[in-house]
């Protein structure tokens, strides 16, 4: 019995010593101990909320909990805190805890000083009811929970649990193998709890976090990231989390209804972020950020940083985990060649193309963030002779996604305008596309007619990640030099006129542009239509009457057309690359022909061109060789340049060589006279014309080109007069005579000051010589042709154009060169088959054409009115005006006029003996009237004979005047 005694009192105080032991290592009262409160827990330890007595029942509680880690604790480890059940206070206004309140304090721990979880020395407090369980994850290792209420009810009750958890385990935060990336979740400022910096963050290299997350995150918070990225155009983005943000006040849906994601400081008064494009808080605010669900936006800055601010309420539900952003930069990021003013208008410049080598420049769609009324701007600016082409290799139009202003709900919220001016202006918008309705134009040039294109975006919404109009433009200018007067409503037309530059040089466009021909809406087959530049030449006959015309050089590239060369014969209408020449709507007066030969094949009236021609070395004596000459013979002229749509873009676009070159000049000013003299049997020309020297200035270089026209089948006899040159230098003056006959290139005869004798024995030129070239067409076929191909060969004889061109050329004081033309057309008789002259005498009309046969060549004939008229016809001596000749023709002898001339024609001499007669018939019958009127005046005023013949003489010369008058 004693040893049972003694047994009991070692086990009392056994019992003792362990309670005050336990009571000083636990620092609670038995009392505390039995209320659950004030202690150190075990980690993965049920707590709950002490049980309600009598004796706490309606009283204030205050319950403390530290977490005390165990053996095999891992070293970096964190506490991950479950609260199955919470109901402590009311929150009231979003702000304050009535009632009761929890608070959670996140040491810093590792013996420095404690930081806690609070923008001030109070920490943040959590109040209201939670029907889900809610986790917090602790930053640190070192946490403490308190609950403090000043009415302890069974309506007053929490329950929760914990455990340790290693950083690899905790994928959300900390992401995969956070041993690679030890920053990521950024570098923790010094003394601060979640201020954190990010330094050149790339893809998964970044994780911003609400601190705790992704559980419920603290109260009484202000959070600062800088976040940093290594290239431009930074982007802070949410990839598969939910953001929430003050999403719920309270978990009952029907008393908290949940908040959607929305944005501004007005919307956002408790918990919320805030974004900043920079580097701190004194950079443009790019918004407030708070509710609940996907973040729709992709928040883009404009540079490489941006500042972010997280800030939560005072008090608030054990409610909302907060965000989890990705940081990376937008892709595809091209650095602008222009000058930047303030935040998006560009000048962008030829000149700066130039600077950095290059021949093309980019810009790209707005894709960093803006506010609503936002508008940008690019001024395209070329030098004085360039136009502007802007096309875009990638054009998406999408609906405004991430609009900074929500409640836009007009058309157009969005919009890209391009004008054909410097400036906005509305008379020259070339296109304007919109979000709602418009189509995208990717690989479409838009080309401006001066050197300046101006584009604006507007935003009515704003973006917190780009515009909807997505766009990645080219540019580029083209020198579009013009070397006559633009045509408007055309693309490469030109027009010379010759009161401007009488002479100059052209080539095909230098703008290459021309060569890319693109169907429109009211035209869409455009594609398939030629490429056609026209070069009008023009001049007032007052001032040049001719247009002279020397191509340089063509060339063409060799394509694959669709039908071959060898079997395309008709150039006019060929599909081939071609030059044409012609003289538009010209009718000849003298042969009654409608020379517009562009719709018609007819070479003799124009020129079509498709082979090459390279102008060879010139020499002083001969500059133009190589080239290919035209002379207009009237005032107008029009080439063009004719190309397949097939092939030239592809072999003419950024092509820098000419495809032809050309020199023009207007001559025949009025100094020379009329350039076309139409067919008459006999003509002169006197240069220079007098009466035009007073109303033009005498020029300093002067060139002349007369075409003297022939009826056909006659031959021509030129001879030149009265020739004097101002120097014997060929260089000064010197005249030239040309045949159709021949090629246009070298001259028949010419002459100057040292050898103008030359003149003088210039031969008859045959009906032949006179006489254009048959058309190569014409000549292919063989004797046994048709009737038909006949008709129709003669039918082409009697188109052609007969004349000779005579050109005079004067470089030093041309108005003062002097010299006559005169030129008498030829018929002669008929031939026998064997060649011989027919001895018979022609017929009816063809007699009178040849009533003298010439003296010298019996071959040649002229008609009657043309012998013995004071001008030498016939060549030769003796010649028709030979005094010999002239007096046999005139006397009308039979035998002289046979001598001379085979006889006067029967129809001259009938015409002399009508008139002889008439002449006698006339005299008598006048002197018969006269003499009747004398005596009757006589026998009225019974006057002797000897008054009444002085009044008969003085009454005649009355009366011839009288009739003289009348007559």
């Amino acid at each position: 019995m004693k040893t049972c005694s003694i047994l009991l009192g070692v086990l009392s105080c056994w019992y003792i010593l362990t309670s005050k032991m336990v009571q000083s290592d636990s620092g609670t009262s038995t009392k505390g101990r039995i209320d659950h409160c004030n202690k150190t827990v075990d980690i993965y330890e049920d707590i709950t909320s002490p049980e309600v007595t009598s004796s706490n029942f309606g009283k204030p509680l205050y319950c403390s909990y530290r977490f005390r880690s165990f053996k095999g604790t891992p070293k970096d480890y964190i506490l991950r805190i479950r609260f199955k059940k919470f109901k402590f206070g009311v929150l009231v206004n979003g702000t304050y805890c009535q009632g009761g309140f929890m608070q959670i304090l996140d040491h810093a721990g590792k013996g420095n000083a404690a930081t806690i979880t609070s923008k001030k020395e109070t920490p943040g407090s959590y109040c209201g009811e939670i029907e889900q369980p809610q986790t917090f994850l602790s930053e640190t290792s070192s946490v403490r929970v308190i609950f403090q209420t000043n009415n302890f009810t069974d309506q007053t009750y929490y329950s929760f649990d914990s455990r340790a958890e290693q950083e690899t385990q905790v994928y959300l935060r900390y992401g995969q193998h956070p041993e690679l990336y030890p920053n990521r979740r950024g570098l923790l400022n010094p003394g601060s709890y979640c201020d954190r910096t990010f330094k050149e963050c790339r893809l998964q290299t970044c994780y911003v976090q609400s601190p705790a997350y992704p559980g419920v995150y603290p109260r009484n918070l202000k959070c600062n990231y800088w976040l940093n990225t290594k290239n431009p155009f930074i982007r802070l983005y949410i990839q598969n989390e939910e953001f929430n943000v003050d999403g719920q006040r309270c978990e009952n849906i029907i008393t908290c209804p949940m908040r959607p994601i929305t944005s501004g400081a007005e919307y956002c008064p408790y918990d919320y972020i805030k974004i900043y494009d920079g580097k701190n808080a004194s950079s443009p605010e790019i918004g407030t950020f708070c509710g609940m669900g996907k973040f729709p936006h992709s928040i883009v800055g404009t540079s490489e940083d941006l500042f972010v601010e997280f800030v939560t309420s005072t008090a608030g539900p054990l409610l909302n985990t907060g965000f989890h952003f990705n940081v990376g930069n937008m892709p595809g990021h091209m650095q602008t060649a222009g000058d930047k003013n303030g935040t998006c208008d560009w000048i962008l410049s030829s000149e700066h193309l130039s600077r950095d080598h290059h021949t093309e420049g980019i810009f790209m769609s707005i894709a960093h963030w803006y506010p609503p009324h936002t508008s940008c701007t690019y001024h395209l600016l070329g030098l004085p002779n360039q136009v502007v082409r802007v096309y875009f290799p990638s054009f998406r139009v999408n609906s405004i996604e991430s609009p900074v202003k929500s409640d836009w709900t007009g058309d157009c919220g969005e919009s890209l305008t391009l004008y054909d001016a410097a400036e906005p202006d509305d008379t020259r918008i070339i296109k304007t596309f919109c979000d709602t309705f418009s189509k995208p134009a990717e690989k479409h040039d838009f080309i401006s007619t001066g050197n300046s294109m101006f584009i604006r975006f507007e935003s009515k919404t704003g973006s917190y990640s780009g515009s909807s109009l997505y766009y990645w433009a080219h540019y580029d200018f083209f020198n579009d030099t013009k070397f006559g007067t633009a045509i408007p409503d055309t693309v490469c037309d030109e027009e010379f006129v010759s009161w401007k530059p009488s002479s100059g040089y052209f080539r095909s466009p230098v703008n290459t542009l021309v060569y890319k021909r693109q169907g429109t809406v009211t035209d869409p087959d455009a594609k398939s239509q030629p490429i056609i530049c026209r070069y009008k030449f023009t001049t007032d006959v007052r001032l040049f009457a001719r247009i002279v015309l020397r191509i340089e050089s063509i060339k063409f590239k060799d394509h694959n057309y669709r039908t071959p060369i060898e079997k395309d014969n008709d150039c006019w209408y060929s599909e081939r690359d071609k030059l044409l020449v012609w003289e538009p709507e010209e009718i000849d007066a003298g042969f009654g022909l409608n020379r517009t030969i562009i719709n018609q094949s007819n070479t003799n009236n124009g020129l079509c061109l498709f082979s090459n021609v390279n102008k060879t070395r010139t020499t002083s004596s001969d500059p133009h060789a190589g080239e290919i000459k035209f002379v207009s013979s009237g005032n107008s002229l029009n080439v063009e340049l004719n190309l397949n749509p097939l092939h030239a873009a592809m072999s003419y676009f950024k092509y820098d060589e000419p495809l032809f070159e050309a020199r023009y000049e207007f001559v025949h000013g009025p100094l020379c006279g009329p350039s076309v003299i139409q067919p008459v049997d006999e003509g002169e020309l006197v240069f220079p014309r007098f009466d035009a020297m007073g109303f033009v200035e005498p020029p300093k270089t002067l060139e002349c080109i007369w075409e003297i026209r022939v009826h056909e089948d006659r031959d021509l006899w030129l001879h030149f007069n009265q020739v004097n040159f101002v120097t014997d230098d060929c260089q000064d003056g010197r005249l030239e005579v040309y045949l159709p006959s021949r090629s246009v290139d070298y001259p028949f005869m010419s002459a100057c000051g040292h050898n103008a004798t030359a003149l003088k024995d210039l031969p008859l030129l045959t009906s032949k010589d006179v006489e254009e070239a048959a058309d190569k067409s014409s000549l292919t076929a063989g004797g046994t042709e048709s009737q038909r191909h006949d008709n129709r060969s003669r039918r082409r004889r009697r188109q052609r154009r007969r004349y000779v061109h005579v050109r005079f050329v004067g470089n030093a004081y041309p108005h003062k060169a002097q010299f006559k033309i005169a030129w008498s057309e030829l018929s002669h008789l008929p031939r026998n088959p064997d060649g011989t002259p027919r001895a018979a005498r022609r017929t009816s009309d063809a007699d009178d054409e040849c009533a003298f046969l010439c003296p010298g060549d019996e071959r040649l004939c002229l008609p009657a009115r043309a012998v013995c008229n004071g001008v030498v016809n016939c060549p030769g001596a003796p010649n028709d005006e030979s005094p010999a000749t002239c007096d046999r023709w005139t006397n009308g002898s039979a035998a002289s006029a046979d001598a001379g001339g085979r006889g006067a024609p029967a129809a001259v001499a009938l015409f002399v003996a009508v008139t002889a007669a008439i002449v006698v018939f006339g005299a008598a019958l006048f002197a018969a009237s006269t003499y009747c009127r004398h005596r009757r005046q006589l026998l009225r005023s019974g006057r002797p004979a000897v008054s009444g013949r002085r009044a008969m003489a003085v009454s005649g010369r009355s009366t011839d005047r009288i009739y003289s008058t009348d007559y």
